[in-house]
């Protein structure tokens, strides 16, 4: 392998109540929630050390299934060095992925066989949240 995960980042779901869950998630797991005006609304970020979940609004449709509750994606967490090699082997490999700048970190998205998100993340601030 050309690169290293350091730990999983965080999970993604998708919830019918966001409010409820983050609230659900700082009582009963202590996870604290982390908010950036960039962001905006959504995702609701709730960590706790080196890990978090994001919450996003599931749909109300059962027309929109991409959107309805259920676990979204997972990230894990790599360094900026692991993050270009990443690339690079991805790119190698002729698989396809997706990269987004998210103002605090990177992110490319790829799929597994079975069609789940996989992120890899990395910082591109020395701050902790």
């Amino acid at each position: 392998m050309s690169f290293q995960i350091n730990f999983l980042d965080h999970v993604a779901i998708r919830s019918t109540d966001p409010q409820i869950s983050a609230d659900w998630y700082q009582s009963t797991l202590g996870l604290q929630r982390i908010t950036h005006e960039e962001w905006g609304d959504y995702p609701i970020m709730m960590l706790s050390n080196n890990s978090g979940i994001a919450i996003f609004p599931a749909s109300k449709s059962r027309k929109d299934d991409r959107r309805s509750v259920r676990i979204d994606h997972f990230a894990f967490n790599v360094d900026r060095e692991d993050f270009e090699k990443a690339q690079r082997h991805f790119s190698d490999l002729g698989i396809k992925f997706e990269f987004q700048d998210h103002h605090y970190f990177h992110s490319i998205y790829l799929k597994d066989p079975d069609g789940h998100a996989v992120e890899l993340t990395c910082s591109v601030v020395n701050d902790e949240f």
